[in-house]
């Protein structure tokens, strides 16, 4: 069989449906466990799997993200209540305090995924969890913005191995057909976040006075806190990759192994990390590409996440002055968007048209900041906020879902996803600086550059990225990839990991 032919079949048979595996294996020693079973037996082994991976690998990931994004943008709910005023800080200096967690943020997320591979999931994610709990307790009892800042950037540098962490550690758990749910899923903790975090803010605040503490320092406080007894009980609730993990017998080690090598993840065992997974990363046009896709949604949600509060508290509608209706105010828009981030997420994965998703879902994030930077009423202003949050937090995990479908390799994948979600968040020292105080209740510019994002960056981008990886697939069935693979054995063939010819990208 030709490897066009192969490509072709292997683009019909991935997603739900599993593999024949009576005469699959694994490596010259490795047989499948179920070898011996039928179709049907075999399928219905596999659902059990995937059900209890999902249990025990999910849920805990979910409550680590939304804590981390909790922490990272209740900065935004701490100055409605009165942070900015009770620290003396100017608007800029308020902009500088959330620009710095970016800075730091930004610049240690390319190494992150490499520090988690050599120091393991349950060890890797409860240090850094623990330690960014304490920079978060720190904040509340900070007296100036010099404080402020310095603490804001420890906690970037401690909070920046967990989203592009637990992203690759679910690709390499998960077939590239059910990735995209769990990474919604995952995701949509952060929108979840934004409506908890309304309500919480609102409730803590009420503590103002409670052993001489302001209630955005209580906000502070009680949050940092809990995130690290979080921390603490993630040693014993974060599991190792496929071929570590504790909670899974050897037979079961083995039926997840051979279920990503059926999905054509050629990485699926242990791989030694060398500097050429590195250097296949950083010279791969799809890294960067995917960057440019992750700036324009994570520019956006950032603008969105940190200042939502104050856009509300400027709309004019009745009440939404005082700081705990703006917060609460800020729920619904969340909600929306958490409910729509999974739906995307369950498309994509059965249609595999991940580019599509983000284009259809581009536009609803387009029309909503159209409205706040067109309209004068409230009301229009307020349903412009629902299709914002509805046009970029799906955008996120399907971004990433996208790209990790498309790099194979362990590593590669993993320097892969620390690039594209560095250079992202990077972009939030942008995102921290367009909602200037003098430009309420319009924030014409704010509004504007958040347009500029979700229309040349990630619309834009997914259209161009959507063309290039269609073009190659064609290439790929034509055999005009064919001598990539001449004269190579499997070894060497799984080297080639996504540049193998009969590697399909997904679209």
């Amino acid at each position: 069989m030709s490897s066009s032919e192969r490509a072709s079949d292997e683009e019909t048979k991935v997603g739900n449906e599993l593999p024949k595996m009576r005469e699959q294996t694994i490596g010259a020693d490795f047989v499948h466990p179920d070898a011996h079973l039928t179709v049907e037996e075999q399928k219905e082994i596999d659902r059990k799997l995937l059900w209890r991976l999902d249990i025990k690998l999910i849920p805990w990931l979910c409550l680590l993200y939304l804590i981390s994004f909790l922490d990272r943008t209740n900065i935004g709910n701490a100055k409605v209540a009165g942070l900015t005023r009770d620290l003396n800080m100017t608007g800029g200096q308020y902009n500088a305090a959330l620009s710095v967690f970016f800075v730091s943020y930004s610049l240690a997320e390319p190494l992150t995924n490499v520090l988690l591979k050599k120091l393991r999931p349950s060890i890797f994610l409860p240090i850094i969890m623990v330690l960014w709990g304490i920079c978060m307790t720190l904040m509340g009892i900070v007296h100036n913005f010099e404080g402020l800042a310095a603490v804001r950037f420890f906690l970037g540098l401690a909070e920046a191995g967990l989203f592009p962490g637990v992203n690759y550690y679910l690709s390499c758990w998960y077939k590239r057909s059910e990735f995209g749910i769990r990474a919604a899923i995952f995701f949509s903790a952060a929108a979840l976040a934004g409506s908890f975090g309304g309500l919480l803010a609102a409730a803590i605040a009420q503590m103002d006075g409670i052993a001489g503490l302001h209630g955005w320092a209580w906000i502070f406080i009680l949050e940092g806190i809990f995130t690290v007894l979080v921390g603490i009980a993630s040693y014993w609730m974060v599991h190792d990759f496929p071929d570590q993990a504790t909670f899974l017998s050897v037979d079961d080690r083995k039926r997840v192994l051979a279920r990503l090598k059926a999905d054509n993840q050629a990485s699926a065992e242990h791989e030694e990390f060398k500097m050429t997974y590195f250097w296949q990363s950083v010279t791969d046009w799809k890294t960067w590409a995917y960057a440019v896709i992750y700036m324009g949604c994570d520019g956006a949600l950032y603008a969105f996440s940190l200042f939502l509060p104050t856009i509300i508290q400027e709309l004019g509608i009745a009440g939404s002055d005082s700081p705990t209706i703006s917060n609460l105010l800020s729920v619904p828009p969340y909600a929306a968007a958490a409910m729509l981030t999974v739906l995307v997420g369950y498309i994509a994965d059965k249609t595999r048209y991940r580019g599509y998703c983000n284009m259809a879902v581009s536009l609803l994030g387009i029309a909503g900041f159209s409205m706040l930077l067109g309209s004068q009423k409230p009301a229009v202003k307020y349903a412009g906020t629902f299709l914002g949050a509805c046009g970029i937090y799906p955008a996120v995990p399907n971004s990433i879902s996208w790209a990790a479908n498309n790099v194979e390799g362990v590593y590669k994948r993993g320097v892969t996803l620390g690039f594209m979600i560095g250079w992202g968040n990077l972009n939030g020292v942008v995102s921290s600086n367009i909602y200037q105080t003098k430009d309420a209740p319009q924030y014409y510019v704010g509004h504007g550059v958040v347009l500029a994002y979700l229309t040349l960056f990630y619309g834009l981008g997914s259209v161009v990225t959507h063309l290039l990886l269609r073009q190659e697939n064609g290439k790929r069935r034509r055999g005009e990839r064919d001598g990539w693979a001449e004269g190579k054995n499997e070894a060497e063939m799984e080297l080639l990991g996504d540049k193998r010819p009969d590697f399909m990208y997904t679209l």
